[in-house]
């Protein structure tokens, strides 16, 4: 089989290396909103497209969150990082589990932001249908991003947020990445594991909401941690993205034993609230 490159883009040259993997509705440029303040000297973050989004909006695949860990561990390889971190966005966030499970020991640490638990997201009824038809009804994406931002967001962007998703992915690859996040159950393959572990919900999302968090990331990681921001739904990057970047950096820090800043334990314990 030939190997498959993710499309990718590189930014800083700190010695901490980062995957950053996108969720459903967008590709790498998910992370346009915090890409400007990253400490581009502690850290080293490769953003990629996975497969069907992007720059590899044709490829052909599975669409799946195990192919996807797979890719991430031949690009890893690519670019020489023996040991690295992942942050996942939403569906990423299964792909940032995936990666727990395959080379637990090439991986510093695991955070996700509103990630899907490794036991799926059971759909049924009318909610399956929205979710299913989302591939071909660009209505449907906006009731989802809607519905996962509380409700709260303005018009506008909520239909350049539907607009990106439109152009940054294939709909047979959208159609069936939900199959794989939604639908795979992997918690027995990562319960126990050891890897640190941030979980960061928003508390305007009634989906994958703090405490589905505390049922699911929590229970199965005995080194997790869990970050509630308040005032963010599904999309925290574009919600609060300085929030985001503050708590997940003091994070990736602690990993060289460096103690995460009193702001990071405040906004923890305001969320936990």
């Amino acid at each position: 089989m030939t190997s498959f490159v993710l499309p990718h883009e590189v930014h800083g040259d700190g010695t901490h290396k980062v995957f950053a993997v996108h969720g459903w509705f967008a590709d790498r440029s998910a992370y346009a909103p915090v890409l400007p303040d990253l400490d581009r000297t502690a850290f080293t973050y490769a953003l990629v497209d996975l497969r069907g989004y992007g720059e590899a909006r044709d490829a052909a695949g599975a669409y799946t969150t195990a192919e996807a860990a797979a890719d991430l561990v031949e690009l890893a390889d690519r670019l020489g990082w023996e040991r690295f971190s992942v942050i996942g966005h939403s569906m990423g966030g299964a792909v940032a589990q995936r990666l727990a499970a395959l080379v637990p020991h090439r991986l510093r640490r695991m955070v996700g932001v509103s990630p899907v638990p490794a036991s799926g997201v059971p759909l049924a009824g009318e909610q399956a249908a929205l979710f299913t038809d989302a591939a071909h009804r660009p209505e449907n994406r906006r009731a989802i991003i809607d519905f996962t931002t509380g409700g709260r967001r303005p018009a506008a962007w909520l239909d350049r947020m539907v607009a990106r998703s439109l152009e940054r992915s294939d709909v047979k690859a959208f159609r069936a990445w939900l199959d794989s996040w939604a639908g795979d159950d992997f918690h027995a393959d990562v319960e126990g594991s050891e890897v640190p572990a941030l979980a960061v919900a928003g508390g305007l999302d009634p989906a994958l909401s703090p405490e589905v968090m505390r049922q699911t990331w929590l229970s199965w990681y005995p080194r997790a941690e869990l970050v509630a921001l308040p005032f963010a739904g599904h999309y925290a990057m574009d919600e609060c993205p300085l929030e985001l970047i503050r708590v997940v950096e003091d994070f990736l820090r602690a990993d060289a034993g460096q103690p995460a800043r009193p702001a990071a334990d405040s906004l923890a314990e305001a969320g936990e609230a």
